[in-house]
């Protein structure tokens, strides 16, 4: 009866155990720098850099020109929801908005204003 008992234990106590290993929290999939690709505007394609945070919880981040390296971030507010996230960002006065989804673990697909295909690789 104690050998059966002791394989309960150890049978119950490899159960928890792998159990709370799989509830580790997943990375944060959305922080970081990313080079985004708006395709097919009239002035070509056009490139930014998009660096995400997270802050207190909240996701934030800042966008700066890449051929303009001493240029002004300018500041972006970011909505997520699962695969998908939200930049929204002011240009020249208008309110802009990019819409992008998790393609595979480094590339995220959608599009600028629902007018202009967009792409996003994370750079490394």
């Amino acid at each position: 009866m104690k050998r059966f008992n002791l394989i309960w234990l150890f049978l119950i106590l490899g159960i928890v155990f792998t159990s709370n290993s799989q509830t580790v929290a997943p990375a944060d999939f959305f922080v970081g720098k990313w080079e985004v690709t708006i395709i097919g505007t009239p002035n070509g394609d056009s490139k930014m850099i998009v660096d995400l945070v997270r802050t207190d919880g909240k996701l934030t981040g800042q966008m700066s020109n890449p051929a303009e390296p001493t240029a002004e971030k300018a500041p972006i507010t970011v909505d997520e929801n699962g695969d998908l996230i939200d930049l929204a960002f002011n240009a020249q006065g208008y309110d802009v908005t990019i819409n992008l989804k998790k393609v595979d673990e480094d590339n995220l697909k959608g599009s600028l204003l629902g007018m202009f295909d967009a792409t996003a690789k994370r750079v490394k």
